[in-house]
């Protein structure tokens, strides 16, 4: 039943692809599931984070080549992939923070923003859709937007009276929410690094972080997928614009990393399928 199984993961921008769930993607794709990924904008607002690529000719061409670097990490991942075709909001900062650009994904109508999700998901017909939860991973109003637009389209994508023009219904059976950077991840790898006498790039970060024991209740599946880290490395790497390769991604060792917490965290948010809790496989009560 396995090459039956299809997967479909909703990111804001290219490289969310890769930062968050890329060893699991690759694991199910070694096992022979159908894996999508949805690309809501294409981070042509984002910030070239690599200081070897912060020159004037790529911030020139900086839609291309994050097209041309989301192609090498769909490669390396093995996954399809389709642009929904918004706009990159940006991440505004500052006090007041200032508005939002006009047209930009952030400030679409989520009726307007999730229509072709809605065409894609009943297209590819997947079982099992992961998104970001409610605060968006982090509050960048793309991620927000991404996961009301995934929500409302897990919904409205089985029902023949919505969107009746984007083709005939399907109903997803299963919503997840990726849970990457919680305390008790960071801790694990912290405590990690300075039992084995490394300096950890979580200690300034893990000072000012309280314990939210409510957060972390809300993990219900955990993803066995140590063996796929190294291919999550190469997709991240793969994001040249976004990723530093000698910077804090790539501080803890890849053995370290596999030792201190080798899962990726989910929460089920909703299933029309029975499944024990808590779960290590996104299609528990699927096969």
């Amino acid at each position: 039943m396995t090459e039956d199984l299809r997967l479909l993961h909703v990111h804001a921008h290219p490289d969310d692809e890769s930062s968050k769930g890329a060893a699991s993607t690759a694991k199910y794709v070694a096992e022979g599931v159908d894996v999508m990924v949805a690309t809501c904008t294409g981070g042509e607002r984002g910030s070239i984070l690599n200081p070897k690529m912060d020159r004037p000719d790529v911030l020139a061409n900086i839609t291309e080549i994050r097209r041309k670097e989301m192609d090498a990490a769909r490669e390396i991942l093995g996954v399809r992939q389709e642009w929904l075709g918004w706009v990159d909001s940006g991440y505004p900062e500052g006090d007041p923070l200032p508005p939002l650009p006009e047209g930009c994904f952030g400030l679409t109508k989520v009726e307007d923003a999730a229509a072709p999700l809605v065409k894609l998901i009943r297209e590819f017909r997947p079982q099992v859709v992961t998104t970001y939860d409610e605060n968006g991973g982090y509050p960048h109003p793309d991620h927000v937007m991404c996961h009301q637009i995934s929500v409302a389209a897990f919904e409205a994508a089985g029902d023949p009276d919505a969107y009746p023009e984007l083709g005939a219904p399907w109903q997803p059976l299963k919503l997840y929410y990726h849970h990457t950077f919680h305390f008790e991840r960071m801790k694990a790898l912290h405590d990690a690094m300075v039992e084995r006498g490394l300096e950890s790039p979580y200690a300034d970060r893990l000072k000012d972080w309280k314990p939210d024991p409510e957060n972390e209740r809300r993990i219900t599946t955990r993803v066995e997928c140590a063996e796929y880290f190294g291919v999550r490395d190469r997709a991240l790497l793969a994001h040249a614009t976004q990723i530093d390769p000698d910077g804090s991604w790539f501080s803890v060792p890849l053995a370290v990393h596999q030792a201190a917490w080798p899962t990726e965290d989910y929460e089920l948010a909703r299933s029309l399928v029975e499944s024990e809790l808590p779960e290590d496989d996104l299609f528990a009560g699927l096969r």
